[in-house]
């Protein structure tokens, strides 16, 4: 049975954080991703699971297994960042396998069963990997393996380094690329479509870890607000985050919101830092942390929460000699705050990281997912996690999307005249991937002059459903949902954030329209509308499109410019759902015309 097989010396604390009442036996997708491999014993295996399901883990579990029974006589660990290779080298010291994470040449000491390097340094030195695999028999483990297609020279290294080891382990949370560089050692796999895919070993998705209790559910607090800017030119421009608006109207909005001089910042770390104190009351070690995007912002959003909390909070930069210290200090202990830029988005193991503010402009489905990871490892049953977002439409599309397992595409499909819901700039993608762990020059691509700015309460995104409208900050209705409790079951998250809604509606209704707390349109006017709603009217509203160019011989693209210059908006991708109802009419009245 793979149980005994699998654990034959494992120390019964291992793994030392795993959810309540395994301590001493691996979680069902591990044994099953273990019985698996041990059943076919192939030479590449990758293995999909969701960020805080146990991946280092399964890997250390196998990597005993393999040593064990003689399959390999040594281990090569690679991960993204330096932190990361220090914390596998301490993961499995403690179930008796030495990775020495400072080898850079030369002969491993006898006391070590194999090395823990990073990717830059296979880059750096790929022959030196090599040689050690073709010396004796490797296990390579490949953590977060979609760094490998990060740049051609590490794609390259790690194929030329690796390709002789007689066993690789290729792990990640997040298997997809807004590229489409291939990632070496995986097997990508063409659909009826025609499109290569990559294909996994074995997955397990956030949908299936939230149904067995190993991740956190997830609360997303999306806060709106104006924004007034200056561009380039001289021209003072002003929008509201959520309103429709070219990408660049919305890149320089979203940067005025962050920008810690504003009023937007501070509003929002406050009610982070309100949610945090609720958290706290029943799990009293939950910490919270900032995700900035440059090493100047972090330093103002530190002095914005000491001002705030009275309390000064950890300060994390990507070039800091001390930085990896500081994030163990920060896990271990019970402190209130940490802010850090972005190296802390993705593998960092801080499991009391409760509440988060993304407060970054990188925009990447793959960013974003890494950077929610953070806050969804679970250590007891009921625990939530809650993330602060600003109103910006592809954020609460990937917010909504939590549960979307994904595939890396080689190939881009192109469907003539239909909308993609994900044709972003692919080329923006692509670079804020690629400069994630350093200062991206953001701040020079569209200059401006943040004015000012405000925050006002917008959403709660749960579960693919949207609930509460906006809000005041310090509000009744806003604290209505900062004050949900830290620990729920959670159908009773969902049922609670019902509640709530309804009681924010009716307090609506009662005021006069002068008073009323809602700034957009009354609370009845703004229906509740899932995510798989929207999906559902944009289907329809392509399938009106396609009939229509059917009949009228334009085509698609030209039929969804005339309707929105005719009813307003943005892309049908970032519409709501009260927009596309409109176009939905309005190709129905063009259709009906013709006949």
């Amino acid at each position: 049975m793979t149980t005994t097989t699998a654990n034959h010396h494992l120390s019964p604390a291992f793994p030392g954080r795993a959810p309540w009442g395994t301590a001493n036996k691996l979680r069902a997708w591990q044994e099953g991703a273990m019985g698996k491999y041990i059943q076919e014993q192939p030479r590449d295996f990758l293995a999909v699971a969701t960020p805080g399901a146990g991946k280092t883990t399964f890997a250390l579990t196998l990597a005993s297994w393999l040593l064990h029974h003689h399959v390999v006589q040594q281990v090569t660990v690679v991960a993204p960042t330096e932190h990361l290779k220090k914390q596998w080298a301490e993961a499995a010291a403690r179930i008796g396998i030495k990775l020495d994470p400072e080898y850079s040449a030369g002969p491993l000491g006898r006391e070590y069963h194999g090395v823990a390097v990073t990717y830059a340094g296979v880059g750096v030195r790929p022959m030196l990997h090599r040689n050690r695999c073709e010396q004796r028999k490797t296990l390579v483990i490949l953590d977060e393996i979609h760094h490998a297609g990060d740049s051609k020279s590490w794609g390259e290294a790690c194929l030329e380094a690796f390709e002789p080891a007689t066993r690789r382990l290729a792990l990640t949370g997040t298997p997809f690329r807004s590229d489409t560089n291939p990632i070496p050692f995986v097997t990508y796999e063409e659909g009826n479509d025609g499109i290569r895919r990559s294909a996994a070993d074995y997955t397990y998705g956030y949908g299936n870890a939230l149904n067995d209790g190993v991740v956190r559910p997830v609360i997303f607090l999306s806060y709106s607000g104006n924004m007034r800017w200056r561009t380039k030119a001289g021209d003072e421009l002003e929008a509201r985050l959520g309103e429709p608006m070219t990408k660049d109207a919305i890149s320089q909005a979203w940067r005025t919101a962050l920008d810690p001089r504003g009023d937007w910042m501070p509003n929002v770390l406050r009610a982070a830092d309100r949610r945090l104190t609720e958290v706290r009351k029943s799990i009293p070690d939950a910490g919270a942390l900032v995700i900035a995007s440059d090493q100047d912002s972090a330093r103002a959003y530190a002095k914005l929460l000491r001002e705030i909390t009275g309390e000064g909070p950890t300060v994390v930069l990507s070039d800091d000699s001390g930085a990896s210290q500081r994030i163990d200090d920060f896990s271990a202990g019970d402190s209130r705050w940490m802010v850090a830029v972005r190296m802390v988005s993705e593998g960092v193991d801080v499991p009391r990281l409760a509440v988060g503010v993304y407060a970054t402009t990188i925009s990447t489905p793959l960013f974003f997912a890494q950077a929610v990871g953070r806050f969804v490892r679970s250590r007891r049953r009921g625990e939530t996690a809650s993330v602060f977002l600003p109103t910006i439409p592809m954020l609460l599309g990937f917010a909504n999307e939590m549960e979307v397992e994904r595939d890396h595409v080689l190939d881009k499909p192109k469907k003539e005249g239909e909308e993609d819901p994900y044709a972003e700039s692919e080329k923006e993608m692509a670079e804020a991937e690629k400069q994630q762990d350093e200062d991206t020059g953001e701040q020079d691509v569209l200059p401006f002059e943040a004015l000012e700015s405000d925050a006002v309460f917008d959403r709660v995104l749960y579960n693919s459903a949207e609930f509460g409208m906006q809000a005041h900050p310090g509000s009744e209705e806003e604290q209505d949902y900062l004050g949900i409790p830290g620990l729920l079951e959670p159908e009773q998250v969902q049922l609670l954030l019902q509640k709530r809604q309804a009681r924010q509606i009716a307090h609506s209704r009662r005021k006069p329209d002068e008073e009323a707390d809602l700034l957009e349109m009354p609370a009845e006017r703004r229906p509740v509308v899932t995510h798989k709603e929207l999906l559902e009217l944009r289907k329809r509203l392509n399938s009106l499109v396609g009939a229509y160019a059917h009949q009228s011989g334009k085509p698609h693209g030209v039929i969804h410019t005339e309707l929105r210059r005719t009813c307003g908006g943005p892309p049908s991708a970032e519409a709501t759902a009260g927009q596309l109802n409109e176009r939905i009419k309005k190709v129905r009245e063009w259709a009906t015309r013709m006949k």
